[in-house]
């Protein structure tokens, strides 16, 4: 990777981080009308409208007809609706509701037709004194769609001289407290990260409509850090694919739509959440219009072929990111694509219609950081003459043991390999696959829990190479990606565990282009080896569930290993642990790695020594990006170099007793703003 590309990142974020800053400070004054529009694009899409400019002219007309001004509100006290809708008691009268005020604002500001301020009005003073709650499975979904929509109705009749009474506005005040704070305030990034944008979507706009500083700044902080799925960073990933992108595309534009609606409330009220870190909802943007219109982006998953219909939110992202000289052209095929049928994305982009031309300076690039790691469709065939070829169904045991201490390689051919008992893996052999479609699957009948174990002591000269290990309780593909989270399916469930009794007397072992996921034990968990290489492996999803067993599971642990190099690897979303644990290691450089969205740390070092961590790029981990822990001695010699550190939820590293360390990096809102870094000379036992 360029080095160079830290330094360019380092003097945008500081800005964006800085942005931040004095947006928060200003935030105790908001702007009125504030939420989607303010005043003055208000009234330049009063101007343009009538003045027939187009698309805006048009637009209009489509939302104006869709504003039934005759529409029968139908209230409840208690809304109910449950998974795919089931059961949905008002809940389609509560969303009808919001979107047809929304319009109905927005059609009187235009107008100046009292009708539609009257039906708005009534809508809103409708559900004001009588909804009491919210229940079952999408309760918290449902106020999320809806809070944003009435907000942004009631924030334009409120500063229209529209004829919303006092006792009224304060009766909606209520509502917006008493019934929808109470369910929204706690988030629930368990779900996928569609929820959590919703959540933040409405939140920051019941903050600006309720002058609520501390309700705003919450979820704007929640936007930047959110926990599990909760965050723009668990969302959409350094390479723009996202968190919901093996599910549907539906719900994919459905997540990407909540966060940008979140960031245009940040905008109007002066905070620029679209240019966190390199543009990242643009690079979400680009990603999923590409799929959607024909291209084939890179992927750590398989992408969903379902629901591929375009939504019609293109418009405001596309002009947002043309007006700062950044062009998405995939987003602009589709916005051109859905412009005959879209309304107010359109009418909303009119802020930037009078934005002066910029040259543009850039399209958003995937971070180039262990950009393709893992498995991958169709790796470069360099067999040696007479592998052993395993066919699915045959025994992959009984090849490794006619190969073993030969040298010879043994090709799993594509398809699922399932094991009746754990692989034991011997000296002497490459065991290669055909890449993302070779998957090695332990039977979850045979009572074992790691797919591949050594098969001696001092296990030597080992390539495991081009396959993926399931960890899953199954191989198929879910719809749901959150739901099939390993967590919540089996309980002991490992990938490799090789272990010696010794350190040193297992050598010279590779993992090369492999995949492995979804173990609720340790992704890898390697013990005693030197010469360990693990270069270009995709750790995801494991470490999944909290076992009673010696400590918290990881995606990649190493324990009493020296001379290590993990290079190109991507060690992401551990549901309960680490990306990379180092524990009594010697000699180790980690480089050009993404490391991101784990539950514990970014990097845990324990009692270790000579450890050079260097141009990786550590994000969005919900606790310190890097850990050097002290247990007994601490640890010496670490170099912490050129990496790009950001948006992790404590420290960008945290440090105690440390000898003879070197740090530095580039860091932007971690979640200790005034202090990026926390380097102490006391031996601190850390107790969690």
């Amino acid at each position: 990777m360029n080095f160079r590309t830290h330094h360019y990142n380092f003097f945008f974020l500081v800005g964006v981080f800085l942005c931040l800053f004095s947006a928060k400070a200003l935030a105790q004054k908001f702007v009125h009308p504030g939420i989607d529009q303010t005043a003055q694009d208000l009234s330049l899409m009063k101007k343009f409208v009538l003045e027939g400019k187009q698309p805006y002219k048009a637009a209009f007309d489509r939302l104006k007809a869709a504003a039934d001004s005759t529409f029968l509100i139908k209230s409840h006290t208690h809304v109910l609706r449950g998974p795919y809708g089931r059961p949905n008691i008002g809940g389609d009268d509560l969303r009808n509701g919001a979107n047809l005020a929304y319009d109905n604002a927005i059609v009187w500001y235009v107008t100046g037709d009292k009708k539609y301020a009257n039906k708005a009005i009534e809508i809103l003073n409708a559900w004001s004194p009588r909804v009491w709650d919210f229940d079952y499975n999408d309760a918290k979904l449902l106020a999320a769609w809806t809070g944003h929509l009435m907000c942004n109705a009631a924030e334009i009749l409120r500063y229209t001289n529209a004829g919303w009474q006092a006792k009224d506005i304060d009766a909606f005040r209520n509502m917006l407290m008493t019934v929808y704070y109470p369910l929204l305030r706690h988030y629930f990034p368990q779900a996928n990260g569609n929820w959590d944008g919703a959540i933040i979507h409405s939140l920051m706009a019941m903050g600006v409509f309720l002058d609520d500083k501390k309700m705003y700044d919450n979820a704007l902080d929640h936007f930047l850090h959110g926990p599990v799925n909760g965050s723009i960073f668990k969302y959409i990933y350094p390479n723009g694919q996202c968190q919901e992108t093996p599910r549907d595309q539906g719900h994919v534009q459905l997540g990407l739509g909540e966060f940008v609606g979140a960031a245009q409330i940040g905008y109007t009220q002066g905070v620029d959440l679209f240019s966190i870190a390199d543009n990242r909802i643009g690079l979400g943007y680009e990603y999923t219009a590409g799929f959607l219109l024909g291209d084939k982006p890179q992927c750590y998953c398989i992408v969903s072929e379902r629901a591929k219909g375009l939504r019609d939110d293109y418009e405001y992202v596309y002009r947002h990111y043309l007006s700062k000289g950044i062009t998405l052209p995939w987003t602009k095929k589709a916005a051109d694509s859905v412009r005959s049928k879209a309304s107010r994305s359109v009418l909303s982009a009119v802020r930037y219609s009078s934005a002066p031309t910029m040259v543009v300076k850039a399209v958003p690039k995937p971070s180039p950081v262990a950009y393709v790691a893992g498995a991958i469709n169709n790796p470069a065939k360099a067999y040696p003459q007479n592998p052993f070829i395993v066919n699915p169904g045959q025994s992959i045991q009984a090849a490794l043991d006619s190969s073993s201490h030969t040298g010879r390689w043994v090709i799993l051919k594509t398809g699922i390999h399932t094991l009746p008992s754990s692989l034991k893996i011997p000296s002497g052999i490459t065991l290669a696959g055909e890449g993302i479609g070779t998957i090695v699957f332990l039977d979850p009948s045979s009572g074992m829990r790691d797919a591949m174990v050594n098969a001696s002591n001092d296990l030597q000269d080992v390539t495991i190479q081009d396959l993926v290990i399931e960890g899953a309780l199954k191989t198929q593909t879910g719809d749901d990606p959150n739901s099939n989270r390993s967590f919540k399916g089996g309980y002991n469930r490992g990938g490799i565990l090789f272990r010696s009794l010794k350190e040193g007397q297992m050598k010279n072992i590779s993992l090369l282009n492999i995949t492995i996921r979804n173990c609720t034990f340790n992704g890898a968990f390697i013990s005693g080896a030197d010469n360990l290489r693990i270069n270009k492996c995709d750790f995801n999803e494991n470490g999944g569930n909290a076992v009673p067993g010696p400590k918290i599971q990881h995606n990649l642990l190493l324990t009493h290993c020296r001379e290590v190099n993990i290079i190109g690897s991507r060690m992401a979303t551990s549901p309960f642990g680490s990306g990379i644990a180092l524990d009594h290691c010697t000699g180790v450089v980690v480089s050009d790695c993404e490391v991101a969205r784990n539950a514990w740390y970014g990097i845990l070092v324990s009692e270790s020594n000579n450890i050079s961590i260097n141009k990786n790029l550590i994000e969005a981990n919900d606790r310190s990006g890097i850990l050097l822990e002290f247990l007994y001695r601490g640890n010496s010699g670490i170099k912490i170099d050129g990496n790009l550190i950001h948006y992790n939820n404590g420290f960008g590293v945290e440090s105690y007793a440390s000898t003879r360390l070197v740090s530095r990096n580039t860091y932007a809102g971690n979640g200790n703003l005034s202090q990026q870094e926390k380097i102490s000379a006391e031996k601190i036992l850390i107790m969690q």
